[in-house]
């Protein structure tokens, strides 16, 4: 990642930008099976405060859910130039390509735009290194403009809800399966007990989903498990949807416990991004710019979050799917469409252009 980090830090610099590479906060230490020595995830801020009338805060991040480490690991175009495939392709590599090349043009143009741009080194695991630093940005711009992919269709995602994980621990008294076993006390039964209800929380028409996604625990067939481990992840509609979620995922585990202890742990970490005055007035300005370059720009909205759910909850109005169009994302499929690489970097130029001229208003 230092070394993306470079690349793209680097051709900024070139523009002008002044380069801050700061340590993100570390993420709580039960979010990753208890590891609690994560290395410290870099933030890099790049800003080059120009004449534009509209402060503008661009959003990107570096990492991608594919390992290092794993067969899939090089961009591949297929015969036909049309597209390609590999880690990060369209999440959000592209994205960060087109936004470059959009404001070298801009350079060249002599066009001043006033920017700054935050690259995150783990939006894909929660952004909770740079949460702080993404919302320290946002008090000191106008709009913000994230370059997660397009949706499928190449719309503009305005509505998202929020997210937040949980991790329920469940401790019982071990013992020899055959000699003691009345002595012992499962902490596999009682998560086995939480777990339903936990589930049964769920509410997907109504904006709310609970999913138990990791479950771990015991040691040996024959010892009875004095520990038992599961994590999961939670979308919320309203931050009083998620609180009341994580209140009724306690009682849960508090009616589980029987003998055994069973607690919970959870951060609701990014707040939902709904709807707002300020947040259309942005859409239809992007739109506006898409169809005087003749492209389609259908609003919509998605389960999934990212960086632009926590700018907005600090105020900032917030697109945050001005990126690339391709599909398979966190998969071995993941493609992009290279047509897109132009003409969304066209649609940014002139957002980004038209936003320098005016002051935004919503």
């Amino acid at each position: 990642m230092d070394e993306s980090i470079g690349l793209l830090t680097g051709r900024l610099a070139k523009l002008g930008a002044q380069i801050f590479i700061r340590e993100g906060d570390r993420p709580p230490p039960w979010l990753f099976a208890g590891v609690s020595d994560m290395p410290v995830r870099k933030v890099a801020v790049c800003s080059r405060p120009g004449q534009g009338a509209t402060r503008v805060l661009l959003s990107g991040h570096i990492d991608t859910v594919h390992e290092p480490d794993s067969p899939f690991r090089t961009l591949t175009v297929a015969p036909d130039g049309k597209t390609a495939t590999g880690p990060g392709c369209v999440d959000m590599k592209g994205g960060l390509v087109i936004a470059l090349a959009a404001l070298e043009a801009l350079e060249s143009a002599g066009i001043s735009v006033s920017w700054s741009f935050i690259f995150s080194t783990d939006e894909e695991t929660g952004s909770f290194a740079a949460d702080r630093l993404l919302r320290e940005q946002a008090k000191n711009h106008d709009v913000g403009l994230a370059l997660e992919p397009a949706m499928s269709d190449g719309g503009l995602v305005i509505e998202r809800p929020g997210s937040g994980q949980f991790y329920v621990e469940a401790t019982g008294i071990p013992a020899h399966v055959g000699r003691d076993f009345t002595r012992g006390v499962s902490a596999i039964d009682a998560l086995a007990r939480a777990i339903p209800p936990i589930s049964n929380l769920a509410k997907p028409d109504q904006g709310l989903i609970v999913s138990v996604g990791v479950v771990s625990g015991g040691t040996a067939t024959n010892v009875v498990p004095d520990s038992a481990r599961a994590w999961g992840n939670l979308r919320f509609s309203t931050l009083e949807q998620g609180s009341g979620a994580v209140d009724a995922i306690r009682a849960a585990c508090a009616a589980a416990a029987g003998k055994a202890t069973v607690s919970l742990q959870s951060t609701l970490n990014r707040p939902a991004k709904p709807v707002t005055n300020a947040v259309m007035s942005l859409a239809m300005l992007a739109r506006a710019a898409a169809e005087d370059l003749d492209q389609k720009l259908p609003f919509g909205k998605t389960g999934g979050v990212c960086e632009g759910n926590n700018l907005q909850a600090e105020g900032l109005p917030t697109i945050d799917t001005l990126g690339v169009r391709g599909g398979g994302l966190h998969t071995p499929q993941e493609w992009i469409d290279l047509s897109s690489l132009v003409e969304r970097c066209q649609l940014l130029a002139l957002l980004l252009s038209r936003l320098s001229e005016r002051s935004f208003q919503e």
